[in-house]
């Protein structure tokens, strides 16, 4: 499977869970910086994931075309579509069982707060538990857009952490970029599950970043010649 089968995959994926692993952590050993809640804890658990995980579904993406043997990958299977495909479908499963880690990881971080004699604001609801996934597998769907679309691993890297952060900035200043474009107030109202008079926006969001770069991504790989 392309997300573990090179050292870099697998050494992404591992600090992935390190980092949602510290970042619980951080939220137990230090409580004032944090709210006291279960949606809380499971919000420090998706952060945790989203640093690393969209890099991962870029080089699934991107990895046999900076490396030259998509065209064995072709020559395999010359139906290209059914490669990207088998690809998305395993972006979508690597976003969920990312999720379910954070989960158990923020199951265990309440735990522990509770362990503590801490007291927590049990506000967790399923809508919170889908926004939850919703917001993991967006963000690694991100990744996939970026990747199918420029299709080299270190011009995905460096647009997906220059051209988000950038366009957060931007919303600071500009109400329209942050409330229609900006990813990171969207996808944001997905996790919080505050989807009351935001789901235009967050369709819109999701067009924009996600499904016209992977159709634009699609088509350019078709079309590309891999010789």
């Amino acid at each position: 499977m392309k997300a573990t089968d090179t050292r870099a995959a697998r050494w992404l994926l591992a600090l992935c869970g390190l980092s949602t692993v510290v970042m619980m952590l951080v939220a137990v050993i230090v409580p004032r910086s944090f709210d006291q809640t279960y949606a809380s804890y499971l919000r420090v658990a998706s952060i945790g994931l989203i640093i690393l995980l969209p890099v991962v579904a870029i080089l699934m993406f991107t990895g046999e075309w900076s490396q030259r043997s998509i065209m064995t990958t072709f020559t395999q299977e010359p139906r290209r579509t059914r490669v990207l495909n088998a690809k998305l479908a395993v972006s979508l499963m690597m976003g969920g069982v990312a999720a379910v880690f954070g989960g158990v990881v923020a199951a265990a971080g309440l735990g522990l707060a509770a362990a503590s004699g801490r007291p927590l604001e049990a506000n967790l609801s399923v809508g919170h538990v889908i926004g939850y996934l919703l917001y993991v597998v967006l963000n690694v769907l991100g990744g996939v857009a970026f990747g199918a679309l420029v299709q080299s691993s270190a011009g995905a890297i460096a647009a997906i952490f220059t051209i988000n952060p950038a366009v957060a900035l931007i919303g600071e200043v500009s109400t329209l970029v942050g409330d229609w474009i900006d990813t990171e107030t969207t996808w944001n109202w997905v996790l919080d599950n505050d989807w009351g008079g935001h789901v235009p926006q967050i369709l819109f969001s999701i067009v924009l970043w996600v499904a016209l770069p992977i159709a634009a991504g699609v088509a350019r790989a078709i079309r590309r010649d891999v010789g």
